[in-house]
Formats: structure tokens, C-alpha cells, sequence
């Protein structure tokens, strides 16, 4: 008798998950050293290949956001924002760039929108009544 005992239960094997695995390590210890041109080209590099990772998307969009290129940064955000869309840091990033593009409009609806999930956010309170004198 034959006994098949976890032969169906097995997930196959990406051949391509290590190699990511190792990309995104690089792209996480570049952005902590704070050498973000590098950390940029390794964290496009990681998210071509796996464009879902929230985490890699959020840390692209805060790069981004401390070169002060604040629209790309927004549009890293947004990606994040669509797989984790009640991740408060990843919505006061957000609302902190659109403020300083200007668009107080849209940066009080991220603030909004993170009182929904967390009334007590400090940070929320201080950015608002900046946004309202």
C-alpha cells in the first residue's frame, strides 16, 4: 500500500522568492544607511519584480517624500495605500506631501480619513490645526 502523506499539501517552490528576498534585505539596509539614491535604484529594481510589497512601496514613497519629490512620493503612496488602505503612516506621509505641494484640501481628507481609524492621533491634531491657520 501506498501512503501519498503530504504530497498535496506541499506549496511549489518560487525559484525567483530568494533572490527577491535578498533584493528587498539590500533595498531595507540602503534606506536605513540613508544612502537613498542607492536605496532608490534597488527598491525600483525590487518592486518591478514584486510591485505588491507594501512595505517596499511605503519606504519608496518615504524616500521620496525626504528628497522632496513630494507627487512621486504621493503615487508610492497611493500604491501602498490600495493593499494596506488603513495604514495611518502610510495616510499622514501622504497627507504631510500634499500639504507641501499646497493641496490642503486633499491633505485634510488623509487626516480625515486617519481620525476614522485613529481618533487620538496626535500627529493628525498638530498637522490640522497647521492646515486651518
Amino acid at each position: 500500500m501506498i501512503v501519498l502523506v503530504g504530497l498535496f499539501s506541499r506549496t511549489p517552490k518560487d525559484p525567483t522568492q530568494k533572490k527577491n528576498d535578498e533584493n528587498l534585505k539590500e533595498f531595507k539596509k540602503l534606506a536605513k544607511q540613508k544612502k537613498y539614491d542607492d536605496a532608490l535604484k534597488s527598491g525600483t529594481e525590487y518592486i518591478r519584480k514584486v510591485p505588491h510589497n507594501h512595505d517596499a512601496l511605503f519606504t519608496m514613497g518615504g524616500i521620496y517624500y525626504l528628497k522632496k519629490k513630494y507627487k512621486t512620493a504621493i503615487s508610492f503612496l497611493d500604491k501602498s495605500l490600495e493593499i494596506a488602505e488603513y495604514d495611518t503612516d502610510a495616510l499622514l506621509l501622504k497627507a504631510y506631501s500634499h500639504q507641501k505641494l499646497g493641496e490642503n484640501k486633499r491633505a485634510t481628507q488623509c487626516c480625515e480619513k486617519i481620525l476614522e481609524i485613529d481618533p487620538k492621533n496626535k500627529s493628525v491634531s498638530e498637522l490640522l490645526s497647521q492646515l486651518n491657520s
